[in-house]
């Protein structure tokens, strides 16, 4: 059974300067208290080092795979536990949708699919959320400031 979170938040910024704070990776840890690390090529089909940090949990590190590059729209990845088919796969996605010239709006979801997800959901969907809306109010902020 799937499970989804989705949170979204109004940046009074351009497409181009969001994307521009989403796309530096070298720049995550002095940012983004969720994302804490993201290592690795900005392109279709690499492989990312990416480490959470939510805030009742300990830092998890994972290999995703960058599966949506469009640049100033969409940012994706595909994770899986263990790298094991089946168990427990999320495609985290980063949407800016441009409402205006100088404006957008940020979407930072995940889809969750897989045998573990409805067993772990409890335990895990709001410190995720929190997790999500942490790391939004974060590029908010730098993207306004900017």
């Amino acid at each position: 059974m799937a499970k989804e979170l989705v949170t979204t938040i109004d940046i009074a910024a351009p497409a181009s300067a969001v994307w521009a704070i989403l796309t530096d990776f070298d720049s995550f840890s002095d940012w983004n208290p969720f994302v804490r690390l993201i290592r690795g090529e900005l392109r279709e089909g690499a492989e990312l080092e990416v480490m959470l940090d939510t805030p009742n949990r300990n830092p998890m590190t994972f290999k995703p795979k960058l599966v949506k590059l469009t640049p100033e729209r969409e940012l994706s990845w595909l994770g899986k536990l263990w790298g094991i088919p089946g168990l427990f796969t999320g495609e985290h996605r980063f949407e800016i949708q441009p409402t205006g010239d100088a404006s957008v709006r940020f979407v930072q979801s995940e889809h969750f699919t897989g045998l573990f997800p409805p067993f772990i959901w409890n335990g895990m969907a709001d410190d995720t959320r929190d997790g999500f809306e942490t790391m939004n109010e974060a590029l908010k902020r730098l993207a306004e400031q900017g």
